[in-house]
Order: structure tokens, then C-alpha cells, then sequence
């Protein structure tokens, strides 16, 4: 696997982690004999084993991007169960609230949805990937212990209903910032409308500008396709020298990212992306009036 971002498709079962091994342990193999070089891999933002979709698997130096990837707006397509809460959020947990999905009606759907829209404070499901003293909720939650989370500041930029079958289920679609628990606000649309309710399906449709290439198949990004809601600059061999001095360069002929965000979504703050020879060599920083290094890519990406 080359250098940058690759856009998989996640089926429903494996963990995130288990996908990221696989494609470990496939670059290892195809590795030529006596080669010490490791290829290093990560995920771009992990998805829960019942879930399917965008899986972005960054290789190489691209993985210096991941903290780039959380604030930009990801999109779901997701199935509401009615009638039944369950203790983390998904159809694999265990029931712990049944009440009446009867008197449920498409009108009030449309009257509670909006509600959830914008800035909120959001508790995660205990069987969170959250940290609690230093070790992920979900496995102390997996062990019969008990876990509380304090809320956490999320943003749903939009969310509408794409179909019902009441009082069974509903599916919808919605756009959130990175960080936000689509199971989470199930049961919280569960227990403001006295029903109970829990995520029976969920699919990532997209990431950015970047789409679920469907199972089986694998794109790759590189060059411009990195960050491209960021900022650019042009680099001359001269200035490449001189960020790698730790000197700063003037920060003229910056201009726009080629992907724009959804109206309105809070700006994610992206560094400006430094090009030399069509290849990302620098991710740079305003201070004092000039640009200096954040990151540097040794060879591009």
C-alpha cells in the first residue's frame, strides 16, 4: 500500500483495529525479502463492529495526518429501532428499558429531530472507545463494570428522516462533526420520546469530500487529494531549504482548498498545505506574520 489516505469499506463484524492488521499484515507480506523498512498504518476515525462503511486507512507518513480527519463533517445513514434501549446503544446489547413505540408518529419524529441539530452536550455509550483513567470504556464495561461518562461537547450539523416503518423503525440520514455518537443520540431520541430506542443498523457514507467506495473495492488519495479543505501554498526549492532550517517563508499565494465545507459547518482550523512539486512536502502554521513548519513529509506524499 502506497504512501496516504486509502478509502476501504468496513463490512459489518470486524473491529476497525482488526481491518487496520489485515492491511499490516498484507503490506509484511508483500514486502521484498531482506527489507527491515515497516510500513506504519492506522485508521482515520474507528467504526464499531456492527457498523459498515468509509474506513480511512492512512499508510505511511500520512498517518501525521490523523488529528487533521476528526473536526470535518462525516455523513451516516442510520436505522432506529423503536421500543427498546439497549446498555451500549446497538443490537448487540442487552435491553435495558421496553416501553410503548405505539405512540410514535412521523410528526412527532419531525418535531423531535431538530432539537438534536448544533452544539449539544452528549454522553457517550459506556461501550465507548472514551478513556476512563487511562483505559477504553468499553473494555471495562465488557468486564460487568460500571462506567460513567461525563458529557462531551459534539455538533450535528444536520439529520433528516429518509423513511419509517412505525412503530417498528426508522432510518435517517446526518451530518456531524467527528467525536459524535450516532448510538448515543438514538437513545436520546428514545427517552425524549418515552420509547426507548437503540441503532439496529449504521453506515458511514463519507468523510470529508471522500465517499465508501462500496465492498471490495479501494481508492487511494495522494497529493491535492490530502486535506483538500485546507489552504495551499506553492513551494520553491529555496523555500523547501529554508523550512527544513526552521526558518519561516512569506505567507503570499496562499489560496483556498478545492473542497469546501457545508454552509455553516464550524471551521475544522486546517493547517495550510505546503506543495512542492505536485506532492504534499509541508504542513505549515501562521505565526507573526509569516508560515512556518508543522509537519514535513520526507519524499511528499
Amino acid at each position: 500500500m502506497t504512501p496516504g489516505i486509502h478509502l476501504s469499506h468496513k463490512p459489518i463484524g470486524p473491529t476497525s483495529f482488526s481491518v487496520v492488521q489485515q492491511c499490516i499484515a498484507s503490506a509484511e507480506a508483500a514486502r521484498p525479502a531482506g527489507s527491515r523498512a515497516r510500513v506504519r498504518m492506522c485508521h482515520g476515525g474507528v467504526l464499531d463492529p456492527f457498523a459498515s462503511g468509509l474506513l480511512l486507512i492512512l499508510v505511511g507518513g500520512a498517518t501525521r495526518l490523523f488529528d487533521y480527519l476528526h473536526a470535518v463533517p462525516k455523513a451516516y445513514e442510520a436505522t432506529v429501532r423503536w421500543g427498546v434501549e439497549t446498555d451500549n446503544g446497538d443490537p448487540g446489547g442487552k435491553a435495558t428499558f421496553e416501553g410503548d413505540a405505539s405512540i410514535l408518529s412521523v410528526d412527532r419524529l419531525d418535531e423531535a429531530l431538530p432539537t438534536f441539530v448544533g452544539w449539544h452536550d452528549q454522553v457517550p455509550p459506556a461501550t465507548s472507545n472514551k478513556r476512563v483513567d487511562g483505559e477504553r470504556a468499553y473494555l471495562r464495561a465488557h468486564r460487568g463494570e460500571a462506567v460513567a461518562l461525563p458529557p462531551t461537547r459534539v455538533y450535528l450539523h444536520e439529520a433528516s428522516w429518509l423513511s419509517h416503518d412505525l412503530p417498528h423503525e426508522s432510518r435517517l440520514r446526518l451530518v456531524a462533526r467527528g467525536g459524535y455518537y450516532v448510538r448515543a443520540l438514538a437513545r436520546d431520541l428514545g427517552r425524549q420520546l418515552g420509547c426507548g430506542a437503540h441503532l439496529s443498523a449504521l453506515r458511514r457514507v463519507a468523510i470529508g469530500p471522500w465517499e465508501d467506495p462500496g465492498e471490495g473495492r479501494v481508492a487511494t488519495v495522494s497529493g491535492r487529494g490530502l486535506l483538500p479543505w485546507a489552504p495551499s501554498r506553492e513551494l520553491s526549492d529555496q523555500e523547501v531549504g529554508d523550512l527544513r532550517h526552521g526558518k519561516t517563508i512569506a505567507p503570499s499565494a496562499v489560496t483556498p482548498g478545492e473542497w469546501a465545507l457545508p454552509p455553516g459547518f464550524p471551521d475544522p482550523v486546517a493547517p495550510v498545505r505546503g506543495f512542492h512539486r505536485g506532492r504534499l512536502a509541508f504542513l505549515l502554521s501562521a505565526t507573526g506574520g509569516a508560515l512556518k513548519a508543522l509537519t514535513e513529509f520526507r519524499g511528499g506524499l
